[in-house]
């Protein structure tokens, strides 16, 4: 077992919850991240703008897409053009529901909500959850400009109630709805919220019910006609928290991917504190946006947004060659992190009997013939000689012949750029539902193995033979 503490062990879980409490939305959660980052004197990049002499060896920066993907990154005091990228890598978003750009909707005396559905959620879980909104908001500034703005209702403000069993008595037998006309959440009796409305004649011309549009203005302390446009997301307003009759279990929503977001972020900015001086590469943490949706975006894994940052880091070191950037290619590594399907205790015969990982036991390895992960026996030889050498446990998951395997970020990436890449990450139970629950432990682990990656990635690459 791994020579954590307890108090670590314990801590790291808290920081986690810490963590998925503030993000209920992917918006949130870079905006977290963003400030814990500024709060560790890393210094933040603008896209738009010129890096040429704006990076230096032993500097610390970061820059966001979008406000819902971040890329951070430490530059090794010895670092030369050509040198390579420890780069670990995860994903911001979550399955959830989404508002429709005209989501007013009334039906039996009720204000109802349109919704999209994003990613692919358990979705039977979303019934009889206290919701709230989340997410982005466009307001204009009152000089013909906008400013993006973050907003997150903390009261449960609509829900989907499940029908009564005895207007369904096959219920227990199957539970089956419909996505468009069953899923759609309750705001509102019509009644009360005309009551309540300042401008009801105004609202007839709204893509959104007034009475949830004011509730927005009056969160931002900004006038309805000032709501330019938004991106909302819906959330289960309990809130995460340690459970189990040992403390030994995380319960929340968004685990998948929050988990390894923050193992990421956290494990980067304490890798700084040993090391970077001497560090050769550049230690890095990408987050992306829309992997639940395949990741084709310009804030996705399969955008270019890698891509150009490792040019732009190469190009702006002076004596960096035409072949810089291919030569830091072939020199770096990319560790993928997705949380793992632990093994269900009720439902055992879903994984394959060598190959069923469990919560407590640490991170999971994920691998598959068939390329659908990008790990090889090169690239888990690496992690598990740094996981070996500062006694951190490892699992394997492979997926049964029988069933259906999914994917992640490090495929895409991988073929993308030749990058030589490994998936892993923490295993959870209840994956994709509106609440999932992974292991305390877990989390320490996590972060002390990609600490350890950062670490010694460069000096153990050098023993690694693979052409």
């Amino acid at each position: 077992m791994s020579v954590i503490s307890k108090a670590q062990l314990q801590r790291q879980a808290e920081q986690l919850v810490t963590f998925v409490n503030m993000a209920p939305s992917p918006f949130h959660a870079i905006d977290v991240c963003r400030n814990w980052l500024r709060g560790a004197q890393f210094t933040e990049l603008k896209e738009k703008k010129s890096w040429d002499g704006a990076i230096k060896p032993n500097g610390k920066y970061f820059f966001t897409r979008n406000g819902s993907t971040i890329v951070a990154f430490a530059v090794g005091g010895k670092f030369r053009p050509g040198n390579g990228m420890s780069i670990v890598a995860a994903h911001s978003d979550s399955p959830c529901l989404k508002l429709k750009p005209v989501s007013k909707k009334k039906s039996s005396g009720m204000l109802q909500v349109g919704v999209q559905l994003y990613g692919g959620g358990l979705w039977h879980t979303w019934f009889d959850r206290d919701l709230s909104v989340a997410g982005r908001v466009m307001v204009r500034d009152g000089s013909g400009g906008y400013v993006s703005r973050l907003v997150a209702i903390k009261e449960p403000i609509m829900s989907i109630p499940s029908l009564a069993i005895h207007l369904d008595r096959s219920a227990n037998d199957g539970f089956k709805f419909n996505k468009e006309t069953h899923l759609t959440p309750v705001l509102a009796t019509v009644s009360k919220a005309v009551n309540s409305e300042s401008n009801s004649e105004t609202g007839e011309k709204l893509a959104h019910h007034p009475v949830l549009l004011e509730r927005i203005a009056k969160q931002l302390d900004v006038k309805v006609d000032s709501i330019a446009d938004f991106d909302l997301c819906l959330y289960d307003t309990q809130q995460a928290l340690i459970g189990g009759i040992c403390n030994e279990l995380v319960y929340g929503a968004r685990l998948d991917n929050l988990n390894s977001s923050y193992c990421a972020i956290e494990a980067l900015i304490n890798s700084v504190h040993e090391g970077l001086a001497e560090e050769t590469n550049v230690r890095m943490v990408a987050l992306f946006d829309n992997e639940e949706v395949g990741s084709t975006s310009a804030n996705g894994a399969d955008s270019a947004l890698l891509e150009s940052t490792i040019r732009r880091i190469q190009a702006s070191f002076n004596g960096a060659g035409q072949a810089a950037f291919e030569e830091a290619i072939a020199n770096s590594f990319l560790v993928s992190s997705d949380v793992a399907h632990a093994v269900h205790p009720n439902y055992s015969e879903k994984h394959e009997e060598n190959h069923r990982p469990e919560m407590q036991k640490g991170p999971t390895i994920k691998i598959n013939a068939n390329q659908r992960y990008a790990t090889t026996a090169a690239t888990s030889t690496i992690l598990k000689e740094i996981a070996s050498r500062n006694n951190i446990p490892l699992q394997e998951f492979v997926i049964r012949n029988d069933s259906a395997c999914g994917s992640t970020i490090g495929p895409l990436l991988s073929a993308q750029l030749g990058l030589r890449t490994i998936d892993i990450g923490n295993p959870i139970l209840a994956m994709h539902s509106i609440r999932e629950v992974c292991g305390t432990d877990d989390v320490a682990l996590m972060v002390k193995l990609f600490e350890r990656f950062f670490a010694e990635f460069a000096e153990l690459d050098a023993k690694v033979q693979v052409d």
